[in-house]
């Protein structure tokens, strides 16, 4: 399969297979509330809304963050280390989803051999 045609296959994998749309609509709709509950909502303590979006990303986000850490705290700590790895996670595990959902259906179809 060519490096052309490949591409469009995992960018359909991540954002048009169901589970995939599935899954990054529950981490927009969290995202949404993370912003939403940062902005505009008055909290005498800090919210701990964020930690919702860190879940969805797991265990990929931690990858990242063990990878950024190596780098000293700083690293960790910035908002140009912490977005893109959150947002790379997603993506990664989304198209992870696609990939596992195929092969599970690949598996039931060729589990029984036609006429059997």
């Amino acid at each position: 399969m060519s490096s052309r045609r490949r591409l469009p296959g995992l960018v359909r994998l991540t954002f048009a297979h169901p589970a995939s749309r599935a899954y990054l609509a529950v981490v927009v709709a969290t995202a949404v509330f993370v912003a939403v509950d940062s902005l505009f909502v008055r909290h005498e303590d800090a919210s701990l809304a964020g930690v919702w979006l860190f879940l969805l990303a797991a265990p990929t986000v931690f990858v990242f963050l063990m990878a950024g850490s190596l780098f000293g705290d700083a690293v960790i700590g910035s908002v140009w280390f912490l977005y893109p790895a959150l947002v790379l996670s997603v993506l990664i595990q989304s198209l992870a989803l696609g990939l596992f959902v195929r092969l599970l259906r690949g598996r039931r179809h060729s589990a029984h051999p036609q006429g059997a």
